[in-house]
């Protein structure tokens, strides 16, 4: 059986341009991607043939594939699936680059019918990737630090658990938390906290391993995931972070404004529930809090 011309699948396919022919390479589909990319009309092309070299495809050597080295005819003839990057020629005279995948339609018999070719305008492609670059960094950024934010920080978790009980592979939680860092906010005002709150994030950043994922918790709290798989090394890495942030400060008029950070740290154990691991290290945080600050509590 024939493939349907007219299926909802094909004209939903809004920013790829499809156009089938058939075997005598009568063009007998042309879909709204289609005349969106090139500008022609269904009704200025369907029923017209493709060696007629409406889009006047060329490759990047400037070689015309419509008149010899069709991907289109040499789908028909072989059932290739045939893709290249190739410039089409808008109606209106420019240059268009696009990525082209042809592929061949067959009756019941296994006999080629038809052959479909479907393009991209690269230069969507290139802008779609950008756009989901800053999709991305909106989603997990954190905006005032740059840091992960506590979506991200979760969604990595979960994933390091599975990961660890898949693996038996050990890591390391650290929670950071800014002592009186309210203190900083009434003294200073919060345009100046917000600068303390990049200062520690950023000391934290770049003084982890570089497998480590760093982010905001919220508030003046932040959040380590480390590769540590001994409570040594999340001890020496603890305690590094805790140093240089009580040697960080903060210049304000003829003032040096610094802080301290408390640190609770745990290992994972193996098919602990995430709740329960963000807990213990949570409380370890506070112990460290609540028995003199600027310390660190690794259990």
């Amino acid at each position: 059986m024939m493939y349907n011309y007219d299926s909802d699948e094909f004209m939903t396919l809004l920013y790829e341009g499809v156009y089938i022919v058939d075997k005598s390479r009568k063009i007998v589909f042309w879909n709204k991607g289609s005349e969106m990319i090139t500008s022609y009309k269904s009704s200025q092309v369907q029923n017209s043939y493709c060696y007629q070299n409406i889009l006047n495809h060329v490759d990047n050597a400037g070689k015309k594939l419509c008149l010899e080295g069709c991907p289109l005819q040499n789908t028909l003839d072989t059932g290739k699936i045939n893709e290249n990057d190739v410039f089409l020629e808008h109606k209106k005279g420019y240059r268009v680059p696009v990525s082209v995948k042809t592929f061949p339609l067959y009756d019941d018999l296994g006999n080629i019918t038809a052959a479909v070719e479907v393009f991209t305008d690269s230069r969507f492609k290139e802008n779609q990737y950008k756009e989901n670059l800053e999709l991305k960094k909106l989603v997990q950024t954190d905006d005032l630090t740059q840091l992960n934010n506590r979506k991200y920080l979760n969604f990595k978790l979960r994933q390091s658990i599975l990961e660890s009980n898949e693996f038996n592979r050990g890591f390391g939680l650290l929670f950071l938390d800014i002592d009186h860092f309210k203190n900083v906010n009434d003294t200073y005002g919060h345009n100046i906290g917000d600068e303390i709150l990049k200062i520690i994030a950023n000391t934290i950043k770049v003084n982890v391993g570089t497998n480590d994922i760093v982010g905001r918790w919220g508030g003046e709290e932040f959040v380590a995931i480390t590769k540590t798989e001994n409570l040594s090394e999340l001890k020496k890495l603890a305690e590094k972070l805790r140093q240089l942030c009580e040697n960080s400060s903060y210049r304000y008029q003829d003032k040096s404004i610094k802080v301290t950070i408390s640190i609770g740290g745990t290992l994972y154990k193996q098919n602990e529930h995430v709740d329960d691991f963000i807990h213990r290290a949570d409380q370890l945080m506070y112990k460290a809090k609540h028995t003199g600050r600027n310390k660190s509590v690794i259990k």
